[in-house]
């Protein structure tokens, strides 16, 4: 009871601080104006949008494929397809609960232990947020005449409060090492007593099985086939911004590179830990807009509005009909299930 009140307490805290970000974003706006973009917007724009993101989504479920059949399991596009939908639809609603969903329902539909396919998923999740980094890096490094005045805005407030607080992180971070060693003096020292816990071969069991799932990366037969998804993706992703640019007069004239450090710097919005990214995206993607390239502040806010609700409206519905489908509809054997 006390863990669900924590997380309860936790979700709220980052739903009101995205709710505190949209406020921020919106307000010193003409609604008005905001609200004559978005019903003057040229929808054609967004629906390509929609199209790009489901392609993204199909080449990450081929993708996740390559990782699990690397730890010798079947699975089939469909499901995969299926379960990448419902993690976005999860994500939608909780930050991060997205990841155990799609495993969990995979799990269940395919019989390929979750902790497994959660271990695929970080390892996933970790290179995908290298890519990001190397993105952002190469966008700052080759545009530092053009965006260093701007990250030195938005970071200056980040650096202080570091600064201000340095003898709190250090303490935090000497406890942490402390604990991390302990940890290990204890497992070295008692490592026979602990074996004879209840529980400890199924916990050691199901860390081996995260483990192997962490590691797929490293020793999938297809390293390239995964390389190339995953600039497929990337592609896609950057096409998903891209096409809306069209859809208002304010933005038609941005170019492919502007919509890459859209990418690069607006992508900080949607990895934040606040439900389905809002307010974040929004703060961050209007203040690209508005800071970077001059775009009227409100045209920047219906741009960052339209494209969050579109990609939200995506995952909500598709991630429900996949839903639907994945257990009601589609009756087929669990590929992995022993006859």
């Amino acid at each position: 009871m006390k863990k669900l009140i924590i997380n309860i307490l936790k979700y709220l805290f980052f739903l009101a601080f995205g709710v505190f970000l949209l406020w921020l974003s919106f307000r010193k706006l003409d609604l008005k104006d905001v609200w004559v973009d978005i019903l003057s917007a040229d929808y054609f724009w967004i629906f390509l949008a929609v199209v790009c993101a489901a392609i993204a989504h199909f080449f990450r479920a081929l993708r996740w494929n390559v990782l699990i059949n690397s730890m010798g399991y079947k699975t089939r596009i469909s499901t995969t397809f299926y379960a990448v939908f419902i993690g976005y639809m999860a994500n939608t609603a909780v930050p991060r609960m997205g990841e155990f969903m799609r495993c969990g329902v995979l799990s269940r539909k395919e019989k390929i232990p979750f902790n497994a396919l959660f271990g695929s998923v970080i390892s996933e999740r970790i290179f995908d947020m290298l890519v990001l980094l190397i993105l952002l890096f190469s966008v700052l490094f080759f545009q530092w005449s053009f965006l260093g005045d701007f990250v030195n805005r938005m970071t200056a407030p980040f650096f202080d409060a570091l600064a201000n607080n340095s003898l709190v992180l250090i303490i935090l971070s000497i406890f942490g090492v402390l604990m991390l060693a302990l940890a290990f003096y204890v497992r070295y020292r008692y490592h026979h007593k602990l074996k004879e816990l209840p529980g400890y071969h199924k916990v050691k069991k199901m860390l081996g099985e995260f483990y192997d799932g962490i590691i797929t990366i490293k020793r999938m037969e297809h390293k390239w086939r995964f390389i190339i998804y995953t600039a497929i993706i990337w592609l896609f992703y950057a096409l998903m911004i891209y096409f809306p640019f069209f859809m208002l007069p304010e933005t038609s004239h941005l170019s492919f590179m502007a919509c890459i450090t859209f990418l690069a710097i607006g992508s900080l919005g949607i990895v934040a830990p606040v439900p389905g990214g809002i307010g974040a995206y929004h703060f961050i993607g209007k203040a690209v807009l508005f800071e970077l390239y001059g775009i009227d502040a409100a045209a920047a806010m219906s741009f960052v509005t339209i494209t969050h609700a579109g990609q939200t409206l995506l995952h909500i519905f598709v991630g429900g009909l996949t839903y639907f489908i994945m257990f009601f509809v589609d009756h087929k054997r669990p590929v992995n299930e022993k006859i």
